[in-house]
């Protein structure tokens, strides 16, 4: 059933005939647009289901997997996914399912460590550049420029050799990696901030530079560095992960998502799963941290 068209009566027949071709073609164009609304709506629900049930394997992974990770039944190794065991089993029996949940905790937390890294040394360097340009805007900006130069892997890599190996000094290095990019949105948010009228009026009332900069200034220029460090909590993981794989992240057996597909990855043409199920866990995840992050992002603007 159609819905009534109204129509101006001194318009005359030929307006009511136009009207109503007109407005069924509306109502068939936005029945796509619907769709592709709810579509995105369910893929953004997903996203942050993804992401809470990850945090939640690594704040309680033993109520997902209540068995030990690091102890294996000798004569269950190499056994496909099945009822028993979800992800199969590794090459010492032990439950690879099991392994992925606790090594949750390892991936997010230096995910989670490398973007406070990054976000408390890039907004502080942006913020101090932004704010008080000149030649310290110049200075600032030229380091971050060195910064950007050098490749993100091969960053990481020299300062994991000048700390040491580790989950945590992995996600050192990879924060110090990010750190360029937290900063150069910062300078750009505070410097666009600060030509703003209501901010000159702030400092045409009276106000002080660092009174107008904490009241007016950072506050409006946060919310960008907020959805840039949501997208940059799925690339911490992913680097994390490539550190691990790598053998510059945690050490054996410690079940962490890099390590946990570097163990499986001379198994490929006989065990799959070893390699194939611990990658699309992260996959899923970064995914699912990138989705939340352009939703924040359009928000934003």
């Amino acid at each position: 059933m159609t819905a009534p068209v109204i129509t101006d009566p001194a318009a005359g027949p030929d307006s009511a005939t136009a009207a109503q071709p007109a407005a069924t073609a509306a109502a068939v164009d936005s029945a796509p647009r619907r769709r592709r609304l709810r579509g995105r709506a369910w893929g953004l629900y997903l996203a942050y289901a993804v992401v809470a049930l990850a945090v939640l394997w690594a704040v309680i992974p033993g109520v997902f997997a209540p068995g030990d990770p690091l102890t294996g039944v000798p004569a269950d190794k190499l056994l496909p996914p099945s009822a028993a065991h979800w992800f199969g089993t590794d090459t010492l029996g032990r439950d690879l399912f099991g392994r992925v949940v606790h090594g949750a905790v390892h991936s997010l937390s230096g995910a989670l460590i490398a973007v406070t890294v990054g976000l408390a040394l890039g907004t502080l360097i942006g913020a101090i550049a932004g704010a008080v340009g000149g030649v310290v805007d110049d200075v600032l900006m030229r380091v971050v420029d060195v910064l950007l130069a050098i490749p993100g892997l091969l960053l990481a890599l020299t300062v994991i050799i000048l700390l040491g190996f580790g989950t945590v000094n992995a996600a050192i290095a990879v924060g110090l990696g990010s750190v360029a990019a937290f900063a150069r949105l910062m300078r750009a948010e505070v410097a666009r901030v600060r030509r703003t009228e209501y901010v000159e009026a702030a400092f045409g009332s009276g106000g002080t530079f660092f009174t107008v900069l904490r009241r007016h200034v950072l506050p409006n220029s946060l919310t960008p560095i907020v959805a840039l460090a949501a997208l940059q909590f799925g690339t911490a993981i992913l680097a994390i992960s490539t550190l691990g794989f790598l053998g510059y992240g945690a050490p054996p057996p410690t079940p962490e998502w890099g390590l946990l597909i570097a163990d499986g990855r001379n198994y490929v043409g006989t065990a799959w799963w070893l390699t194939a199920l611990p990658g699309l866990v992260v996959v899923i995840v970064v995914l699912s941290a990138n989705r939340i992050s352009h939703r924040i992002g359009r928000s934003a603007t």
